[in-house]
């Protein structure tokens, strides 16, 4: 890592509920993920208060929550890439990732590595939950309400053809529950079998090649805890067996930002709640670090 890091807190729950996710930053900076990483700052964006209503229109929890929040994320986000720095965003949930995109597509064209067991690519009328963090990736590239896919005129957020997702697991009970399918889209989809048979570097490098071309300006990265293996991070909302390992995770961070075109990166779901001792926040922090130093 050539810039220096700054840590933004963005410690909201409106695309999942307030299980406990809302307090992971807290948790990994206890654990000394800024000191480790000799971050220069830490800032914290608010989220505005959780409403637990479903909207009858937008089958969604919070639309406009998160409306509102997407663009105030994207400001402190901007705000450290403007200054040369490598902003490392500590949610929250999953529906975090559309600041971090805001950010970028203001500047030009990016790309995402999408480590995540999760294809997130729920339509709102088939998640009975109504939860964005189901759906984050359907909504960053332009599927659903606009009140949550169009910011600032921009449509979609990052195309298909520059998307990655590596380490995703829940192909069954995506079909089982009606989810849209990733697979018939332009997004590369790279799921834990294929990692498994390929090897954590050779997947990762090979998404690189997508996301290294030559048209876009770089690629921000999305960790879900829950890619990596339950048997590991059990301290998630929705569990799967399977996963990444630590060392894994490492390996995929260390090789993304080897390609030079990583600039920025986010964790979420990770619910220090469900960590009673603090001995996962501690062996997620060791990964990050060993993955991002």
């Amino acid at each position: 890592m050539t810039r220096p890091i700054s840590v933004i807190e963005a410690p909201s729950i409106l695309g999942l509920s307030p299980s406990g996710v809302e307090t992971l930053p807290e948790a990994l900076l206890r654990a000394g993920l800024a000191a480790r990483l000799q971050a220069q700052r830490v800032t914290r964006v608010p989220a505005p208060p959780f409403d637990p209503r479903i909207d009858p229109q937008i089958h969604l929890l919070n639309p406009e929550g998160i409306a509102a929040y997407t663009p105030h994320l994207a400001d402190a986000i901007e705000r450290a890439l403007d200054g040369g720095e490598f902003p490392l965003v500590l949610g929250g949930d999953c529906a975090i990732v559309l600041g971090g995109l805001l950010a970028l597509r203001r500047k030009g064209r990016y790309g995402l590595l999408f480590l995540d067991g999760h294809a997130d690519f729920y339509q709102p009328e088939a998640e009975p939950k109504g939860e964005a963090a189901s759906m984050d990736l359907a909504l960053a590239t332009g599927r659903g309400p606009s009140i949550v896919t169009a910011f600032e005129g921009f449509h979609p957020l990052v195309r298909d053809d520059d998307v990655v997702l590596l380490g995703r697991r829940d192909a069954e009970d995506a079909e089982k529950y009606g989810s849209q399918r990733v697979e018939d889209t332009a997004i590369e989809v790279m799921n834990l079998q294929e990692v498994r048979r390929r090897g954590a570097v050779a997947s990762a490098s090979r998404g690189l090649e997508r996301l290294s071309r030559s048209e876009l300006q770089g690629f921000w990265i999305h960790v879900d805890a829950d890619v990596l293996d339950d048997t590991v991070m059990p301290a998630v909302d929705y569990r799967m067996p399977g996963g990444l390992s630590f060392e894994e995770l490492s390996a995929v961070l260390r090789t993304a930002l080897a390609s030079g075109k990583a600039v920025g990166l986010e964790v979420t779901i990770f619910n220090p709640k469900l960590d009673q001792d603090g001995s996962i926040a501690r062996s997620l922090t060791e990964a990050l670090v060993r993955g991002l130093s």
